[in-house]
């Protein structure tokens, strides 16, 4: 998915600031390390409003959500203290907890959760309330929720949606954002920093640390100010990974911050997208091929050269997750590879690359040119490809020119949430061809119906094994629909006495999904 560059600082500036931050004393805090300065990227292009995406890949920090995920990833109550589906699956009926306030000092009531959903159905983001009929409080301390179909995901929400003052909500709460979570907002420098102070009126366990400074000024820079003890924790990418500097230790962060091929699933029949973008591949359409892909690509070898190993193979979308399918498993075999494009007709011609019916094994492997991770994916995977006698070309552009092309040439694309809806983005055909869900046109009757099963399962958990199932039809050992390729490590220095506490298996990287543990993170030095 596209995410926002940040604003770059020439590097000595830059450290020039960390140093400045890190050694003035916060107002009204006694103790030295009761402030902490991270450089984990994330800042939001549209600010800190949940109706905008913010919170969606991690805690949403200055708002509470009804339920939230622990370090295991089960669900467990947050401003919600019951929640009920009805038998047909259409109606949430949700207890809202009596002592939770914003952090202007007004209370939090039911009518603050429906306003928000209510406001959150007409949002012009990628929030997708559609399946919502209506939100409503039935007193201070109930909300229903009506749904138009069964809808288990919908749960999904009730984890990720920060719920917002119905009072005071307006165009430009997502500079000025007012909650009921853990901290609350002081002060935000696009491009540079955001200050936030622990929050007084916060009903939870209350975090060690009381003012956070996040800089939003680039890795490079990020990494320079770590050398330089400016900062307690900085995100790196991989290729910097290695060089841990002193005071610091590197902390590798499993994630399911997945990089993946989307294979073009239709013919090239002439058709265009809504958008007026082709649609359809004559090379990737075929069956073989893509199972060929899937097979003769060495994801280990993959990790090693383009993640300098700060990852692991990924073979689905959702790897290590309950609702994760035995079918979306692949192993690497080069020479059964090759033996099934031989078996399907694509002959090697006498450049080495393969040919049926006149057309030529051979296709770009389109990445955003602005990201090195996913230029070293595609070089590495299309130098793997050409033992199977497959012509694959790394293409960077930007993403504007790779939306003209996802429908009908692979993509390096990432992906990665906690939420089966995964799934569903990018295999039903519901959603082909819409935005970056499904773009490859991948269409299944047998994946769709079970996804519809899943949908309208009594509970998420009883979901788990529908979502499962329908790995044997979208995976290598059925359509192979995709090749998916790394799940990368989120790597992180963090100060010698900063404890992070239990971390979760991490979502895609947007956001700042390490903050989930907040409230666990110790100084441990005197």
């Amino acid at each position: 998915m596209p995410k926002r560059q940040p604003r770059r600082f020439p590097q000595a500036a830059a450290v020039a600031l960390f140093t400045a931050i890190a050694m003035a004393p916060a107002p009204g805090i006694a103790a030295p390390k009761a402030s902490l300065v991270l450089a984990i990227g994330g800042e939001p292009e549209t600010g800190f409003d949940p109706l905008m995406g913010w919170g969606a890949y991690g805690h949403p920090l200055f708002q509470s959500t009804l339920l939230r995920r622990d370090a295991d990833l089960a669900i467990q109550p947050d401003l919600a203290t019951e929640w009920h589906l009805s038998e047909d699956r259409l109606t949430w009926t949700v207890t809202i907890r009596d002592d939770a306030r914003f952090s202007d000092g007004t209370a939090l009531t039911a009518r603050d959760v429906a306003f928000t959903y209510q406001q959150g159905k007409t949002a012009a983001s990628g929030l997708d309330l559609s399946v919502l009929d209506s939100a409503s409080a039935t007193d201070d301390h109930t909300v229903v929720f009506r749904l138009k179909r069964p809808w288990i995901t919908f749960v999904e929400n009730f984890l990720t949606l920060g719920i917002l003052p119905a009072a005071s909500y307006g165009p430009d709460y997502g500079r000025h954002p007012i909650g009921s979570g853990p901290y609350r907002f002081v002060s935000w420098s696009e491009g540079e920093q955001l200050i936030v102070e622990r929050n007084p009126e916060y009903y939870g366990k209350q975090p060690q640390f009381e003012r956070l400074t996040f800089l939003f000024t680039g890795e490079a820079a990020g990494l320079a100010a770590a050398q330089a003890g400016a900062v307690d924790m900085v995100s790196v990418p991989a290729v910097l990974a290695d060089n841990v500097p002193a005071k610091f230790r590197a902390i590798a962060v499993p994630t399911v911050d997945n990089r993946g091929l989307s294979l073009p699933f239709v013919p090239d029949r002439g058709e265009t997208s809504a958008a007026g973008a082709r649609v359809g591949s004559a090379v990737t359409s075929d069956k073989a091929i893509r199972q060929a892909i899937n097979m003769g690509l060495d994801r280990e070898v993959i990790v090693d050269v383009a993640l300098h190993g700060h990852g692991t193979p990924a073979w689905g979308p959702v790897d290590g997750l309950p609702w994760q399918g035995a079918g979306d498993s692949p192993s690497f075999d080069l020479a059964g590879a090759r033996r099934l494009l031989d078996d399907a007709g694509w002959a090697e011609g006498k450049d080495g690359i393969r040919e049926k019916d006149g057309v030529r094994a051979a296709f770009p492997i389109n990445y955003p040119a602005s990201d090195s991770t996913r230029q070293m994916l595609a070089e590495t995977a299309a130098e793997l490809l050409r033992p199977l006698g497959i012509d694959a070309t790394a293409k960077g552009g930007s993403w504007s020119s790779i939306e003209k092309v996802m429908h009908s040439e692979p993509v390096v694309f990432g992906f990665g949430s906690h939420s089966p809806y995964q799934l569903f983005a990018l295999y039903d055909s519901s959603l082909a061809g819409v935005e970056y869900l499904n773009p490859a046109y991948y269409a299944n009757p047998r994946v769709d119906a079970l996804f519809a099963q899943a949908q309208a399962a009594p509970s998420l958990e009883e979901s788990y094994p529908l979502w499962s199932a329908a790995a044997a039809e979208y995976g290598v050992g059925g359509d192979a629909a995709w090749a998916w390729l790394v799940n990368l490590d989120h790597v992180y220095f963090v100060g010698e006495c900063l404890d992070l506490g239990k971390t979760q298996i991490e979502p895609h990287g947007h956001g700042w999904p390490v903050t989930a543990s907040l409230a666990d993170w110790t100084w441990t030095c005197p």
